[in-house]
C-alpha cells in the first residue's frame, strides 16, 4: 500500500485526481487472510478467496468488507486481529477501489507502469555527482518527458534529433 503521505500529497496537489489502489495490492491483502484461514490447504484458500476477488474487481468492495466482518466475529486471537486489520485497510481505501469503473474508462488498474517510469526518472536524475536546483530539475524533467514521449519535435522542430526520436 502506498504510504499515507502519498495519498495526502495527491489530495493536496491534485484534488480532482481519481485515486486507485493498485489491484494487485488489494488482492495481496485478501490472500493474507486466505492463507491465515487455510495455511496448509491452497485449494481451500483459492476456493474461499475466489468470490471475494470477483467482488473486489467488480466494485463491490463494501461486500468484501461485510464478508470479512462476518468472518471476524467467529475468529479469535491473532487471526481475528489480522482480519480486522484488513477490514480497516479496505474501509480506509474504499473510495480507491473502483476497478470496474477504471477498466471501463481504459485506465490502468495497477501501478506497475508508473512505478517503472518513476524508477527510470530516478536513475536519470539521481546519478552520482549530479545535483539539481528545483528549477533545473523541473526543466530537465520536462525535456526528458518530451523526449520519452516522442514529442521532442514539438519543442525543436528544426532539430535533427527529432528524426532520432521517431526511430
Amino acid at each position: 500500500m502506498a504510504p499515507v503521505w502519498i495519498w495526502n500529497l495527491v489530495s493536496d496537489r491534485f484534488e480532482k485526481a481519481v485515486q486507485r489502489l493498485d489491484l494487485f495490492h488489494g488482492k495481496e491483502h485478501l490472500w493474507t487472510v486466505a492463507h491465515a484461514l487455510y495455511p496448509q490447504d491452497d485449494a481451500a484458500a483459492r476456493a474461499w478467496i475466489k468470490p471475494l476477488l470477483k467482488d473486489l474487481e467488480c466494485d463491490r468492495a463494501s461486500k468484501v468488507i461485510t464478508t470479512l466482518e462476518s468472518l471476524a466475529q467467529g475468529l479469535w486471537g491473532s487471526t481475528r486481529e489480522l482480519v480486522n486489520k484488513q477490514i480497516n485497510y479496505f474501509g480506509s481505501n474504499l473510495h480507491r477501489l473502483k476497478y470496474k469503473e477504471g477498466r471501463q474508462r481504459g485506465e490502468p488498474l495497477g501501478s506497475g507502469a508508473i512505478e517503472s517510469t518513476c524508477r527510470q526518472y530516478q536513475c536519470r536524475f539521481k546519478r552520482p555527482g549530479q545535483f539539481w536546483s528545483r528549477a533545473g530539475d523541473e526543466a530537465l524533467m520536462c525535456l526528458e518527458t518530451f523526449w520519452r514521449n516522442g514529442r521532442w519535435h514539438l519543442l525543436f522542430p528544426h532539430s535533427t534529433l527529432s528524426d532520432v526520436s521517431k526511430n
